[in-house]
């Protein structure tokens, strides 16, 4: 049985090796699909929406209205303490397949549930764009 989440935010990031306009400083309303396959446990559930919404919100709100930052950035990384503005520095650049990877690891590392057995992660960075991997547990 498979169920699966919503869940958005808003976040700023730049391609600093990118050849087009994604160089510059922009942003995104991201929009995330989260999906959990396992079996239906005896409360009838695969897991509950509520225990879902535990583990990944903080996630998402470690990124809500933040900045996404590479972390060989270092002057948009000076701006962005001097300007004392919501950011979170990584190791890789801010590409919706990175991001995709990145909260996908952050869901596995949560401790799931025995019985989930894969994790699917959607990221639409645009209404018509997406990155998506799924991990089998």
């Amino acid at each position: 049985m498979k169920i699966a989440k919503e869940f958005n935010w808003d976040m700023g990031h730049r391609l600093p090796e990118h050849f087009g306009k994604c160089k510059n400083i922009h942003g995104h309303s991201y929009r995330m699909f989260v999906e959990l396959e396992g079996a239906v446990q005896p409360s009838g559930m695969v897991m509950d929406y509520y225990d879902l919404k535990k583990i990944v919100r903080p996630i998402v709100e470690t990124l809500d209205h933040a900045f996404m930052v590479y972390s060989g950035d270092t002057e948009i990384i000076e701006f962005l303490k001097k300007m004392d503005s919501k950011h979170v520095v990584v190791n890789f650049q801010s590409t919706v397949e990175n991001i995709c990877l990145y909260i996908l690891n952050e869901i596995k590392k949560s401790g799931l549930p025995t019985n989930i057995k894969t994790i699917r992660v959607r990221v639409f960075e645009t209404y018509d764009d997406y990155a998506e991997e799924t991990i089998i547990l």
